[in-house]
């Protein structure tokens, strides 16, 4: 196929790196500048058309306020600070960052960064993987798509300015201009430009251009500066034409859709015969339509960030704000702190100096005591002595006893006089230091008061069963971490159903005014949810996050809908589109009945060949396929939902039931041989689960088969009254269920299994643990089982009465 403009991603976008990065050189006189003089030139901002309000010249083409084309102002501004001079250097914004050359060919990658198609082969190169890049403006890593560069959008717009910049360049430049028409020059100097040719012409190819029937219409302007200023909004992009050496002069004008590519209209024809061709103003119409929608999402958007940051800005005054009311708080706490320890310092010396005064006075009354004493003595002593050696005989008698009777009195009153000090020297100074300075060393606390929606978490000890009371117990948490001890907090929750059919569930939500919320849901409808969770507008922990809603199966007793199916039905299956398929084993055939039971069509026939059946069972639909166990043709045959037979598997004798794993193997209970094979979309044999064994994994005449949501096989034991639970590789796991001749099963998302009892007449519900937890009663030879995840609804195939009962399960 002839190479054509790949334009399935063609985007045109003015913002090239020149509007994304600021410039450091002088678009005059190209010198280096410095931050300051980079400012001032970046202040020099492209105003829009219509309002003349200054464009922010980070990559959008429109004003926010009037959507107005910023084109024309962009090069208004080029020309006031460029052509204006004699000296016109080629915009370094309108060079490829990797070969610093006018961008060639130039491709946008998805970070709005664009770069010449070579440099990006030569990038890719050097980067030694064909899979990913980096951006070499903003280190992006850039997935490279699967056609390589040529896959990549390509910048059409800013290859034409560049085009426009560079012809801007060369007019203004100083000096005679030579004609680009002429092969030779000789006929003189150029004198017009051609805004369609892109070329200089001198006066001879100008005349040939106004007399030529294709070339007259072209629109030609002066080399003065006057008539430069009106260049960047006469010239027109270059128009692309077809690439076919037949027709290389047919303009690009559709787009195949098949083959994402800009063809023209013989093109379409031949080499785009019988593909989805549509013209391309009308693609180009959806682009612009998408861009105007992703534009208003953005405003939003943008509206939304900008109320955002004026939070955030309020936020941060309130910080500060707060951080002074604390300084504050602080120091006026310290200062007490201080003031009250001056105090009690104050306190204990003057107790302490009492103490020393009072015991200074005892000693000191204490010590004129045993002064006085010690007086007395020393005069009784010395007249002692002194009679002793002055006294005669008669004296001594005269004197008598008088002297050793008072000296011993006095010695007597010694005694009852304490001869050491009445008081100790200690003063007992307890301060407690170490215990005071342990808790000022953790006095106080300084926490960040705020609630973290992101550090707050939420649990459950209930399980989510419809029209039953889910609650739900949040704590509200610091960013540090810690308890938020307040309450107050806008708190709110919701339970969205993944499915289209059920309403959003609000959260009743009561506030214990400690940090903690008690949440209460009641969903009104079973299968996948999601619940959110939030405080003040942000998500807490975990939040949003899946959550199944069980169903309520004690809600079961009579069927709501009897749909009659003469032909003994057996089993059942239910498409995406909600028909219900029904396997007769009289009629030998499948009967099709849509959700009101109207009997839309039937598939098959009697007999032995293909797309035909006798004594069909089990089935089983996996998105158009069906698969039918043929019981009395001993074999599987494999259908579209339609009727069309596709395949056939032969190695089983009489198949009584069918499903399919989620490694798309055929598991078969093989019910006269008591096994369950496991087989490969070929036939092969994988695995075989015999059930003549002994011991506890033995099992007799397997029926129903089911898959728990671990993956584990349930097989329906008729014979043997119980179910048995192998692994996909078919290791025993546990027996459960005591049943009368288990028939059809099938196992819920939560692993409820739904057992029919054939000899008992009734459908028997077993939690996950094998726990008989419901039993539905009036049944006639109950075969197959089906639960629609859609809405809810059991399907039993009831094969005494010919009818199959529906049942709503809440």
């Amino acid at each position: 196929m002839y190479s054509e403009i790949n334009s399935s991603k063609q985007v045109s976008v003015l913002g090239s790196t020149a509007f994304q990065t600021t410039a450091k050189f002088c678009f005059k006189c190209g010198n280096n500048l410095s931050s300051t003089e980079v400012q001032d030139t970046m202040q020099q901002r492209p105003k829009c058309v219509r309002c003349q309000k200054e464009l922010r010249m980070s990559g959008q083409p429109f004003c926010d306020e009037c959507g107005a084309h910023q084109q024309e102002a962009v090069f208004k501004w080029f020309k006031q600070d460029v052509i204006d001079d004699n000296s016109v250097p080629f915009p370094s914004h309108y060079t490829c960052q990797l070969c610093s050359k006018p961008y060639k060919e130039p491709r946008i990658l998805p970070c709005l960064h664009s770069f010449c198609e070579q440099c990006l082969h030569k990038e890719i190169e050097r980067s030694g993987t064909k899979q990913n890049m980096e951006c070499p403006t903003c280190q992006r890593s850039i997935t490279i798509p699967e056609g390589g560069v040529n896959a990549i959008p390509q910048n059409l717009h800013l290859g034409f300015e560049v085009e426009v910049a560079g012809c801007i360049s060369k007019i203004g430049s100083d000096g005679e201009k030579s004609c680009d028409a002429c092969i030779d020059g000789s006929t003189g100097p150029a004198v017009v430009f051609c805004c369609t040719c892109h070329h200089l012409l001198c006066k001879p190819c100008h005349d040939h251009h106004k007399r030529n029937k294709i070339l007259h219409h072209h629109q030609m302007v002066g080399l003065d500066k006057e008539s430069l200023k009106v260049l960047p909004s006469i010239m027109k992009p270059t128009e692309h034409h077809c690439s076919h050496p037949h027709h290389e002069k047919e303009e690009l004008k559709f787009y195949c859709e098949t083959c994402q590519l800009l063809t023209c209209r013989d093109c379409t024809l031949v080499l785009h015969k019988d593909h989805r061709i549509d013209e391309m103003c009308n693609i180009a119409k959806v682009h612009r339509d998408a861009m105007r929608e992703a534009l208003v999402c953005a405003q939003e958007v943008t509206s939304k960030l900008t109320r955002a940051i004026d939070a955030n800005d309020k936020m941060a005054e309130q910080v500060g704000t707060s951080r002074e009311n604390a300084t504050l708080i602080i120091t006026q706490a310290f200062e007490q702190l201080h003031q009250t320890i001056e105090e009690r310092k104050k306190t204990l010396l003057s107790e302490m100096e009492a103490i020393s005064v009072s015991k200074t006075t005892a000693l000191a009354l204490h010590k004129e005591q045993l002064m006085k004493m010690q007086d007395e003595i020393d005069r009784y002593t010395e007249m002692t002595s002194l009679i002793l050696q002055t006294h005669t005989d008669h004296e001594m008698v005269a004197l008598g006893d008088l002297l050793p009777t008072e000296l011993k009195a006095t010695l007597k009153k010694i005694e009852n006089v304490s001869l050491t000090p009445n008081q100790s020297s200690d003063i007992h100074v307890s301060l407690h230091t170490d215990t005071l300075i342990k808790e000022l060393s953790i006095f106080g606390d300084v926490m960040d008061s705020s609630p973290s929606p992101s550090q707050s978490t939420w649990s459950s000890e209930s399980v989510a069963k419809v029209k039953e009371m889910y609650c739900v117990k949040v704590e509200t948490m610091t960013s540090k971490g810690e308890r938020y001890p307040y309450g107050g907090l806008q708190v709110k929750a919701e339970l969205r159903p993944k499915s289209q059919d059920g309403a959003v569930v609000p959260g009743e939500v009561e506030d214990h005014g400690d940090g903690t919320y008690t949440i209460t849901l009641t969903p009104q409808t079973a299968g996948p949810h999601q619940l959110l969770i939030t405080m003040d507008g942000q998500h807490v922990q975990k939040s949003p996050c899946d959550l199944h809603v069980g169903r309520k199966y004690s809600t079961l007793c009579n069927p709501d809908q009897v749909i009659n199916c003469s032909g003994g039905p057996s089993g059942i299956a239910i498409h995406d589109s909600g028909d219900i398929y029904v396997s007769c084993v009289s009629d030998n055939s499948i009967h099709v009945f849509d959700q009101a039971g109207q009997q839309r069509r039937t598939i098959g026939s009697s007999g032995s060949g293909d797309g035909q059946f006798k004594c069909p069972h089990g089935l089983f639909i996996k998105g158009d396929v069906m698969y039918v166990a043929d019981f009395g043709n001993n074999r599987i045959q494999k259908l579209t939902t339609g009727g069309q037979f596709l395949q056939k598997f032969v190695q089983c004798n009489c198949p009584i039931s069918v499903i399919v794993d989620q490694r798309d193997r055929l598991i078969v209970a093989d019910h006269h041989k008591h096994r369950v094979v496991i087989l490969d979309q070929g036939g092969t044999l994988l695995l075989t689960i015999d059930g003549n064994v002994s011991g506890s994994h033995g099992f007799q005449h397997p029926y129903g088969l089911a898959l728990d949501p671990q993956g584990n096989i349930h097989v329906a034991a008729s014979s043997s009254n119980c179910i048995k639970v192998f692994t996909p590789e078919g290791t025993y796991v546990r027996s459960y269920g005591d049943v009368k001749g288990p028939s059809g099963i099938v196992i819920d998302e939560e692993g409820y299994s739904l057992v029919n009892e054939f000899n008992g007449n009734c459908l028997s519900i077993f939690d996950p643990q094998g726990n008989k937890v419901h039993t539905v009663g009036d049944l006639n030879r109950p075969r197959g089982v089906m639960l629609d995840p859609k809405s809810g609804s059991v399907y039993v195939a009831n094969s005494g009465a010919n009818t199959v009962f529906k049942y709503h399960v809440l």
